[in-house]
């Protein structure tokens, strides 16, 4: 196990620096973002292809982890190729040139890639440490890992699709979208990637590792609700959006639930 967790971040380190050195070269780190979901589909290859049997989690693992990483990843490679630098990052950059006066390779290096190296090793520890088993048969927990992951993936994939059609239409500016899925939650492709991640954590405990595989989908649901996501999208939405803070009061944040009906 410590000969193939080494091996893949070993890796990642590798990727991760060439990505890098791609980053100082346009002056833009925005699409990291996308290598976020496709270099876990890296990982999970890299740990299916080392370990010596390839039994039902691994095979389970490998494909959640592919089909998850995939999408996302080639649905953010095409935003950030239509839309350009993310205004996040920009933030950032300024920030630390102005208090740390880091120039842009070293706010890349320290502030983008290294950390988002790390964050992603940790988040995958279930699929990698999940494919690590002898086991062969594929128990109850598994099963109900597999479905919700697969659920999650699916419900992300809805979520993003509804969200991108809404933005397309030059009638929608300056509007909220709470529309499809969400009606029902501010975020249900977080929610999505939750269920998806919490999925295969199941499926991992199945195999024989809940407590070294706990980590990941607890560090995403965190970043998710705390981070990097919900905290840096709906204080732009509210600025923008003049009805953002009604659609906030009536819908759930993450779990879909039906609106309240008092706003």
């Amino acid at each position: 196990m410590t000969t193939i967790l080494l091996t893949n971040l070993a890796l990642s380190a590798a990727l991760f620096a060439a990505l890098w050195a791609i980053s100082v070269c346009i002056r833009d780190p925005s699409f990291i973002d996308a290598w976020w979901a496709l270099g876990i589909v890296v990982l999970a290859w890299a740990t299916f292809a080392q370990i010596p049997a390839h039994g039902p989690h691994a095979l389970a693992l490998t494909a959640l982890a592919t089909a998850w990483g995939l999408r996302l990843g080639i649905y953010l490679l095409w935003r950030w190729r239509k839309h350009g630098v993310d205004r996040r990052y920009e933030k950032l950059s300024a920030q630390a040139r102005e208090q740390f006066g880091l120039g842009f390779a070293a706010f890349s290096a320290l502030w983008v890639f290294l950390p988002q190296m790390a964050l992603q090793f940790v988040v995958a520890l279930p699929m990698m440490l999940g494919q690590l088993t002898t086991q062969t048969t594929f128990g109850a927990l598994a099963c109900f890992g597999l479905a919700l992951s697969a659920f999650g993936i699916a419900y992300e994939a809805i979520a993003d699709a509804q969200l991108t059609r809404f933005k397309a239409d030059p009638t929608n500016a300056g509007k909220v979208m709470d529309r499809g899925l969400w009606r029902y939650s501010r975020h249900p492709n977080y929610f999505g990637e939750m269920c998806a991640w919490w999925g295969m954590y199941a499926i991992a405990v199945d195999s024989g590792h809940a407590l070294w595989a706990l980590p990941g989908p607890l560090l995403l649901t965190f970043l998710l609700t705390r981070v990097s996501g919900a905290p840096t999208t709906e204080p732009h939405l509210r600025a923008t959006r003049p009805e953002y803070e009604a659609y906030k009061q009536r819908t759930s944040a993450f779990v879909p639930w039906p609106p309240c009906k008092t706003y």
